[in-house]
């Protein structure tokens, strides 16, 4: 549990749903800048929402003065349900969209960032067909397992050099027709093990610019 979080579960499309909501400490009686919706990485591979790469993002938009909520997919922690391929874990990132939403009632029409990680970036992609995101930060995209929509012209994704379990080359070949960027990290592996603190400065420089 990161600091300074709370825990809850709503009604969710298949049950409970666990989420944790992280808030910016800088302005206690106002509205935050905008609401993060983050994304772990795949329920059936130990993916939950206190993955430290999750966490991470969490920790960045905070920082950015941003509310980030964070779920547990169906089937993972309190959340109730089975793992769906991605399709039931959209509607669940949709219903913890909805919570952060009814918690800051002036960000009710406000377009969220849209946040994963590995096959949370799937779950985004698919979130984003809904729901237009204000921006999107893509972490190890899960390309060659799932098949992702095309995302935003000015969409973050970074990605390990020594992925081994999504290779840099098939995340090239996704963005190649899209004319996206990449930032890759030279010999980082998928989970960013050693490289979180780098990866929150990157991303952090890269939304201010």
């Amino acid at each position: 549990m990161t600091r300074g979080e709370s825990r809850t579960t709503i009604a969710g499309p298949a049950g409970a749903l666990e989420v944790a909501l992280n808030l910016p400490a800088t302005h206690p009686d106002q509205e935050p800048r905008g609401i993060a919706l983050i994304a772990h990485p795949h329920p059936q591979q130990g993916g939950t929402l206190d993955n430290k790469v999750a966490q991470t993002l969490a920790k960045t938009f905070v920082a950015l003065d941003y509310a980030s909520v964070r779920l547990n997919f169906r089937g993972v922690g309190k959340s109730e349900g089975a793992f769906d391929d991605g399709v039931g874990e959209t509607d669940d990132a949709l219903a913890a969209l909805a919570f952060a939403r009814s918690k800051f009632p002036g960000l009710a029409s406000a377009s969220p960032v849209l946040a994963g990680f590995s096959f949370g970036t799937f779950v985004q992609t698919r979130v984003a067909q809904t729901v237009t995101p204000e921006r999107m930060v893509l972490i190890a995209p899960a390309v060659s397992r799932f098949a992702p929509a095309p995302v935003p012209a000015d969409t973050i994704v970074i990605h390990g050099e020594e992925d081994d379990i999504v290779a840099l080359g098939d995340v090239l070949a996704w963005a190649r027709p899209q004319h996206l960027p990449i930032l890759v990290f030279p010999g980082c592996g998928h989970f960013f093990h050693g490289r979180l603190q780098q990866l929150q400065r990157a991303i952090t420089g890269m939304w201010q610019r």
